[in-house]
């Protein structure tokens, strides 16, 4: 039988979800490390507002992605255990995402930067 519906109980499996991403990515982790340094380092560069919410925004999504990119890859592994080419192109297109999310990041710093000089 399904749960009956409840805002702080999905508050609550939300929350178990990033601290078990956070505990067992090391990408994950390096990420929000690297992210939690360039958001200051927005206090610092005085960017037009547009820019600084489009790092945040982007900075954001990419950890949005890497979430998602970590339920792929335990669907895939909770699947089977054996080699199969679908759960290596599954997987495989989940870390794309993540690189292209980290590709843009990248894209609008030094967009951002190039407008500042």
């Amino acid at each position: 039988m399904k749960p009956k519906y409840s805002f702080f109980s999905n508050f609550a499996y939300a929350r178990a979800g990033l601290a078990q991403i956070y505990k067992s990515e090391k990408s994950f982790r390096l990420e929000v490390a690297i992210f939690s340094v360039l958001t200051l380092l927005l206090f610092w560069f005085k960017f037009d507002s547009v820019y600084n919410i489009l790092i945040i925004t982007a900075q954001v999504f990419v950890l949005a992605l890497e979430c998602v990119n970590s339920a792929v890859e335990r669907v895939v592994d909770l699947v089977t255990n054996d080699y199969h080419e679908l759960a290596k192109h599954a997987k495989d297109a989940g870390s794309a995402a993540v690189m292209i999310g980290n590709f843009f990041v990248g894209f609008v710093w030094i967009a951002a930067i190039i407008t500042k000089l």
